[in-house]
């Protein structure tokens, strides 16, 4: 499901789209150039900023288009640094993403980088059982202006460069495939924010046909694939969209992107107490890991108001990694970041009535 707006928004246009309407209005090609530094290098607040466009013709891009809907409406900071804006919508709707600091690699490591976990959907149709995004249900797609908006506002809020973008937010990425990928387009290119494609991870439950389909992609973004279950019964119990798509079907689609993609896949798998923290799938993941030659990024359990599950002891935790390194998998076992106020994975969740 898609909302319209009434005017389409400037930062959901790509540069020869921009072009073709300026052309249209009877403007030379370049001025589509001039909107958009004033757009991405410039950050202007609104079309009245842009002074090296004539009155008239700010009036018509005025009327034609839109800049900065999203306003946020609550902030929250984390004893770590994390910080996670809740952001009204131009109908009224409301997405939550998180700024993660440097020094707090997304998948464990130390890093310098600054990382922003961005949403794609307003709630989320795939309930997955450790997740609060789906407890509401989905309401609809997120437009690529408003993808790539959550980045400027929050730089804007920040006063701080974001030097990574993960599709780790609400809502399934693949299930918004179009706009997600012209959202990566606009992200990706030197017109736009210039993010580096290799600094840009989508991840995604397993929509099997999309994955395939992505892996023709020009832009080379990195995957991780929320797996959670190594085995189809205790998958399923976790991922219901593993119903539709088991194990071996998502491993096949692992297998395209891979012939066709340079980058290391990440497997996320959420470590649930007495669900899927048993040895037996640390040895059947740390298999099927190394067979597609995927990372493992192991993450302890989020605790969710109205989820009973918890998470497994440290110890359990450790041995946990140990079997799935042994297995010939490189592994790493994610600290919370963010938990204090409901940032961290599987945390976020629409708060506000819409």
């Amino acid at each position: 499901m898609n909302v319209q707006r009434e005017r389409p928004s400037l930062t959901g246009i790509e540069r020869q789209e921009l072009e073709a309407w300026v052309e249209g209005e009877g403007e030379k090609r370049y001025r589509a150039g001039q909107i958009l530094e004033w757009v991405y290098g410039k950050r202007a607040e609104g079309v009245g900023e842009m002074s090296n466009l004539g009155k008239g013709f700010r009036e018509r891009l005025d009327e034609s288009f839109a800049l900065h809907t999203a306003r946020v409406v609550e902030r929250q900071g984390s004893e770590d640094a994390t910080r996670k804006y809740l952001l009204r919508l131009h109908d009224g709707r409301h997405v939550e993403c998180v700024l993660i600091p440097p020094s707090v690699g997304w998948g464990g490591e130390v890093s310098d980088r600054r990382t922003l976990c961005v949403s794609s959907q307003v709630g989320c149709a795939y309930d997955c059982k450790f997740c609060a995004s789906g407890l509401a249900g989905f309401t609809r797609n997120l437009d690529a202006g408003e993808i790539v908006e959550q980045l400027l506002v929050v730089e804007r809020e920040s006063g701080e460069r974001v030097s990574n973008i993960v599709f780790m937010g609400m809502g399934e990425p693949l299930a918004n495939l179009r706009n997600v990928t012209k959202a990566i387009r606009i992200l990706n290119a030197p017109w736009g924010v210039e993010i580096g494609a290799r600094h840009m991870t989508v991840s995604t439950s397993g929509l099997a046909p999309q994955i395939e389909k992505m892996a023709s992609e020009p832009i080379s973004f990195r995957l991780a694939i929320s797996l959670h279950g190594a085995t189809d019964d205790v998958r399923e119990r976790i991922m219901p969209v593993n119903r539709k798509y088991p194990i071996e079907r998502l491993f096949e689609a692992i297998k395209v992107w891979r012939s066709k993609r340079k980058q290391k896949i990440t497997l996320e798998y959420i470590l649930i107490e007495g669900v899927n923290d048993g040895i037996d799938q640390a040895k059947v993941l740390g298999r099927r890991a190394k067979s597609v030659g995927a990372k493992v990024n192991l993450i302890p359990y989020n605790q969710v108001d109205g989820l009973e599950w918890r998470r497994p002891e440290e110890s359990v935790q450790e041995q946990f990694l140990a079997v799935v390194k042994a297995g010939g998998a490189p592994a790493t076992l994610r600290r919370e970041k963010g938990g204090d106020i409901d940032a961290a994975c599987g945390q976020l969740r629409l708060r506000r009535e819409n």
